[in-house]
């Protein structure tokens, strides 16, 4: 009898636990269709949107249009309207369902004042990986300050953040559309409290008061930072799986150097190398090759395969269940020599400039604690959802 009443106290908590972290408890702003929809009856409607702009298996496009919603113009990020354009690649402009898709990546990154001439709201809807270089989070800063120049509403329909539940890394000091505020490159924030911080850090670039944007976030329900979240829809080409998610803040720093990180794979950012790296140079005995790619067209090309590498945990802390991360078994700041060879000066300087000088990693990380404490302090006032 005590052996039954154990099982079924352990599937009990089995239940609990996965109630938690189901990825089907958690609704993005997207679904809170009564929420928004009134915002929307009657004006002129732009949605900046892509692939992962969905409520179920539906595209928002599509059920606003069968609501009735007026929809003018649609602006699309880097990779397009569908998701599929290739990193770096310049979008054409096209239609769907008798709606302009503008690209907002290519000859311009942000609108202009006459795509916005019969515009009465933005919407915005994007799943982001909360990653400084990932560059949806530019977008909607060009977008708010479009629509702030232009006297327009402006509403987020907010989306989980998979990379949400810490915060690391340096500040870069310099700005590109891969990056254009003092925020760490992982900044444990959705897209929705970033945008609040943008307004009430007075960073939007306009000669406009920011607090004068008409700003709505739609909120995500049953959602915390420490929530376990899978997108079920990769955000871009090259972030296929929650493993490619979780490499990507560090494995990311490496395309400002000679390595290959994995696009063109179908393991792209879990996996790295380089033709001239082979067994007896790797500093890892189970160096392997795992992929021929096209960049080096018939040469092997042996590197590090971190797949498996990524782990959850449940930890019990202070009697509540926790969600806790180990990514480990990899470290992008030993100071190796394949990291020297940095092209792209607007990768982060002094992050090069630490690596070349032979830092150690523990070196390193302190040397950030400073920034990212004033960080946390500001970010802390944009919260929408629990840490």
């Amino acid at each position: 009898m005590k052996s039954i009443l154990k099982i079924f106290l352990i599937l009990v908590i089995l239940l609990l636990v996965y109630t938690m972290i189901a990825p089907g408890n958690i609704s993005p702003g997207a679904n809170q269709i009564s929420k928004y929809l009134p915002l929307l009856q009657n004006k002129k409607v732009a949605i900046f949107a892509n692939h992962t702009s969905v409520i179920g298996n539906k595209h928002l496009v599509d059920v606003l249009l069968d609501k009735g919603i007026n929809i003018v113009k649609i602006f699309a990020p880097e990779h397009g309207f569908e998701g599929q354009a290739a990193d770096g690649a310049k979008i054409q402009d096209s239609k769907y369902r008798g709606v302009s898709v503008i690209s907002l990546y290519g000859q311009k990154t942000k609108p202009t004042k006459n795509d916005l001439l019969d515009i009465d709201i933005i919407v915005f809807d994007i799943q982001d990986v909360g990653v400084r270089f990932y560059t949806y989070i530019s977008s909607l800063q060009y977008l708010m300050e479009a629509a702030l120049d232009n006297n327009l509403e402006f509403l987020i329909l907010d989306r989980p953040n998979p990379n949400g539940f810490y915060i690391d890394g340096p500040i870069p000091k310099t700005k590109s559309f891969t990056g254009l505020q003092p925020v760490p490159i992982v900044y444990g924030m959705t897209i929705g409290e970033y945008a609040l911080m943008l307004v009430g850090e007075n960073w939007l670039n306009s000669q406009n008061d920011p607090k004068k944007l008409k700003l709505t976030v739609i909120p995500i329900e049953n959602y915390s930072h420490k929530s376990l979240y899978i997108p079920h829809i990769p955000p871009s080409p090259n972030l296929p799986t929650i493993e490619s998610i979780y490499w990507y803040p560090s494995i990311g720093l490496m395309e400002g150097t000679i390595m290959s990180v994995g696009r063109g794979t179908n393991f792209p950012f879990q996996v790295f190398g380089h033709p001239k790296i082979n067994r007896e140079f790797s500093f890892t005995p189970k160096a392997k090759p795992w992929a021929k790619h096209p960049l080096y067209e018939n040469q092997a090309c042996y590197g590090w395969d971190l797949r498996g590498t990524s782990k959850t945990i449940l930890e019990k802390i202070d009697g509540k269940l926790q969600i806790k991360y180990l990514i480990d078994s990899f470290n992008i700041f030993p100071g190796h020599k394949f990291l020297m060879n940095i092209k792209n000066t607007k990768k982060p300087v002094t992050l090069l400039e630490q690596i070349k000088a032979g830092m150690s990693e523990e070196d390193i990380r302190r040397s950030w604690e400073s920034d990212l404490e004033n960080f946390k302090a500001i970010r802390k006032n944009y919260l929408l959802y629990s840490d």
